[in-house]
């Protein structure tokens, strides 16, 4: 097998390897969402328990959390496979590092941004979030966090060789999440409004797609700076 269908083949069994390590350790699976959870019950002490009030907070609340919760993840995305030496055999493979970075990606989203767009709904209705509005919620979770995991895998891999890389990832990569959370919460609130939300989808899509095609090759060029340093 080789070529392209050796270098899909390659990319999907380092797909499944990362969500079967991840599967093996839960607590790196739920702790977003326990801390989605958290700060989504405390969230009301703060602003007091008027449902209009809640609803009129709830799309940035939301927003902010599922972007806390992704780099929350984000810092042990590369850490163990830096430690055990895998991550510098993988750089040194033929096979394509722009596919298997991908595959790293998609692993991190899958187990990050679509499980809390999956269960973002739950916590909209605790924050009394018009059920109108869950559709885009859900929607815009799903593309925005796409972007998320990009952007936080190139903070990861340019601190993977740091013991204390967190803190530095979140200087790194928090102003670039900026338009990510502008334009998500502001499509849900435009879903609230009965104002057409398109146009917000497609904004979040075009960075997602953006993401994807050259997010790979700044996350591929980290790790080796990371490695080689």
């Amino acid at each position: 097998m080789s070529g392209a269908p050796g270098a899909l083949a390659f990319a999907g069994r380092l797909l499944r390897r990362q969500l079967t390590l991840a599967l093996r350790r839960p607590v790196a699976v739920f702790n977003p969402l326990l801390f989605f959870a958290m700060v989504v019950a405390l969230f009301p002490l703060g602003l007091g328990p008027a449902p209009d009030r809640l609803a009129d907070f709830a799309p940035g609340i939301l927003w902010i959390i599922a972007l806390l919760a992704n780099l929350l993840s984000a810092e042990g995305l590369f850490r163990s496979d830096f430690e055990d030496g895998s991550l510098e055999q993988l750089l040194l493979s033929p096979q394509p590092l722009y596919l298997s970075v991908l595959a790293y990606v998609l692993a991190h989203w899958l187990l990050t941004g679509v499980l809390l767009a999956a269960i973002a709904p739950l916590f909209a209705v605790m924050l009394n979030l018009p059920a109108a509005a869950l559709p885009v919620l859900v929607a815009s979770l799903l593309l925005g966090s796409g972007v998320l995991s990009f952007v936080g895998s190139i903070g990861a891999a340019l601190t993977v060789g740091l013991r204390r890389g967190g803190m530095l990832i979140a200087l790194l990569v928090l102003p670039f999440y900026m338009p990510v959370l502008i334009f998500g919460a502001g499509a849900v609130e435009a879903g609230l409004a009965g104002l057409p939300v398109g146009p917000f989808l497609a904004i979040l899509g075009a960075l997602f797609s953006l993401a994807a095609a050259l997010g790979p090759f700044a996350i591929g060029a980290g790790l080796r700076i990371s490695v080689d340093a």
